[in-house]
């Protein structure tokens, strides 16, 4: 051996022990491949993806119907006009806020847009009480058609955002526990817990936008 010449070594404990180690989660992975384990975590993420693209696609859905809407209470209750803007501000605000797939998994982001659909709600809401003045409002018939969008749209949200909850709750639970915890960490270190919708009043039900 030339003097001078560094050895490394290529047996020893320490190699046996990683080539050892190697081998079991080589094993390990083939384990859960078979078994479908190891490609739960994706499937479920991509559940969970889907689930959140119906939410806003009712939210848009909502949103779309408001400026016919805001434009036939309009030709009625023109005095409204404080109501009429604060419907047309929330519309623009909720609207404004951008969501993509990374939102799920960004707290400050998911609030913002609960918040914005929050306090949209909260606008419709006052609108439809202030409708109650005017009989001739509630029986015209491109009003009773809109009614009848909002009230299906409503329902279609609630049923969105249940589904959306069931699909992030069985997401989150496969990675923050074993063995779901290990396989996202080895194969999917992308994988992150995802937001949900928190509790609001009466979020047991869809608003009541009956006229």
């Amino acid at each position: 051996m030339r003097s001078g010449a560094a050895f490394v070594p290529t047996s020893g404990p320490l190699s046996v022990r990683r080539l050892r180690a190697a081998f079991a989660v080589l094993g390990l992975a083939t384990l859960l491949s078979g078994c479908g384990a190891i490609n739960r975590v994706p499937t479920l993420e991509e559940s969970a993806k889907s689930a959140w693209s119906e939410v806003q696609n009712q939210y848009q859905r909502r949103a779309d119907l408001i400026p016919n809407l805001v434009e036939t209470v309009k030709g009625y209750a023109q005095q409204e006009k404080d109501v009429l803007v604060g419907v047309t501000e929330a519309r623009a605000k909720a609207s404004s806020v951008k969501v993509d797939a990374s939102t799920v998994s960004d707290p400050a982001k998911f609030k913002e847009f609960q918040d914005a659909q929050n306090q949209l709600s909260g606008a419709l809401g006052r609108l439809l009480v202030t409708v109650e003045r005017y009989p001739d409002l509630k029986s015209n018939q491109n009003f009773l058609a809109l009614q009848s969008q909002l009230e299906g749209t409503e329902n279609r949200i609630a049923v969105a955002r249940r589904d959306y909850i069931g699909a992030v709750q069985a997401f989150n639970t496969e990675v923050r526990t074993i063995p779901g915890r290990w396989i996202a960490a080895w194969f999917y270190p992308e994988a992150k817990p995802m937001e949900t919708f928190t509790a609001t009043p009466n979020s047991e039900r869809p608003p009541n936008v009956k006229f």
